[in-house]
């Protein structure tokens, strides 16, 4: 029998596959930082599902707070419900309430979860701890001033400081090399690493003083300081720190201009003729120990008068100044400045004090 067999089926069906529940990533980056009573948290939101299929459309998510007494934990409250898009860089900042602000040091662990439009999520998120508790009390006072060595930084230190202080230093304007080759071609290994955009400083030594100095800055730049108190406790057996709230902002541009010290050391002595006309004080000082100081100024007051310029327009070279225009039975007042290179004047010395005796 002649012919072809024609043979025909039906394909066998495949296995049932489970319902996707389109469950986000679990978030597994999340930072917690409390300044004050303000506790600001970062993520980064899922960008896939458990089936490793793109997130579409903003996400909901709980934040949760739990808090950790002699390690007994209770249940995670909600503290927000929020709503971001797929793989994005997520803030929130939870505001303490005053029976976590004050009081005795307590853990606190920070949650975040993701859910589907179901309200089903994957789990909650790596915990992030802060410590709750009375916080340190701000920073007031800072000033800055800018010396050669560094900038001095200073605030309103209280009565016997235990804390530490931390001093937030950011980089507001960066100084911009010059494009030329040469300059390109001048530069290797053996130059001076970048200053860093930010960091923070801790000091330790001098707090009671309220004083630091910031010895890595480079002159020319502008930078902005904020600064906080910072107290180490006991919780759960671990030493933690409980951070203040950071000071106002205080900007502050390192410029390259220096003025000279001022001079030390003035003594003035009045010296009697036989004649009136040949009564004279005679000015002394220590030399400037500044390789730059070129010459000195002197000015002279009497009480209640102004000071006035008596030495030459061009600098005194010598630490010393003869001023023979003063009249007996009269008393002065004297005060040097220093006088760089570039005509750069230093503040006026202490004074020094002398009476010309009467005829």
């Amino acid at each position: 029998m002649a012919g072809a067999l024609a043979v025909s089926g039906c394909g066998m069906p495949a296995a049932p596959q489970p319902p996707t529940l389109r469950l986000p990533n679990p978030v597994t980056n999340l930072a917690a930082v409390r300044t004050g009573n303000h506790v600001a948290l970062s993520w980064t939101m899922p960008r896939r599902d458990t089936d490793k299929v793109l997130l579409k459309g903003n996400i909901s998510v709980r934040v949760c707070r739990q808090s950790d007494t002699e390690g007994n934990s209770a249940a995670c409250e909600t503290v927000a419900n929020l709503s971001f898009a797929p793989d994005a860089d997520a803030t929130f900042t939870d505001t303490l309430s005053p029976a976590l602000g004050t009081g005795t040091p307590l853990s606190l662990s920070y949650f975040v979860e993701p859910k589907n439009l179901k309200g089903r999520s994957a789990g909650l998120s790596n915990g992030a701890a802060v410590v709750a508790g009375e916080a340190p009390a701000a920073v007031t006072g800072l000033t800055a001033e800018v010396r050669k060595d560094g900038i001095v930084l200073r605030w309103a230190a209280q009565p016997g400081e235990a804390t530490s202080i931390r001093l937030n230093r950011k980089l507001v304007s960066a100084k911009s090399p010059p494009g030329d080759k040469e300059h390109k071609a001048a530069q290797d290994v053996l130059s001076a690493p970048p200053t860093p955009a930010e960091q923070n400083l801790l000091v330790e030594a001098g707090i009671a003083a309220g004083r630091a100095i910031d010895r890595q800055i480079k002159l020319g730049e502008t930078y902005e300081y904020r600064a906080q108190r910072v107290a180490r406790v006991s919780l759960n057996g671990k030493t933690v720190e409980l951070d203040g709230p950071f000071s106002a902002p205080l900007r502050v541009e390192a410029s390259e201009t220096f003025l000279p010290d001022a001079p030390t050391g003035l003594a003035a002595v009045a010296t009697v003729g036989q004649a009136p006309s040949e009564t004279d004080i005679d000015l002394s000082w220590q030399p400037a120990a500044e390789a730059d100081v070129v010459g000195f100024a002197v000015y002279r007051r009497e009480a209640g008068s102004p000071w006035q310029r008596i030495s030459p327009v061009q600098p005194v070279v010598a630490p010393g100044y003869h001023d023979a225009a003063v009249q007996p039975g009269h008393a002065y007042e004297y005060a040097v400045t220093a006088i760089d290179a570039g005509g750069h004047e230093s503040k006026q010395s202490a004074v020094a004090q002398e009476t010309v005796p009467g005829p």
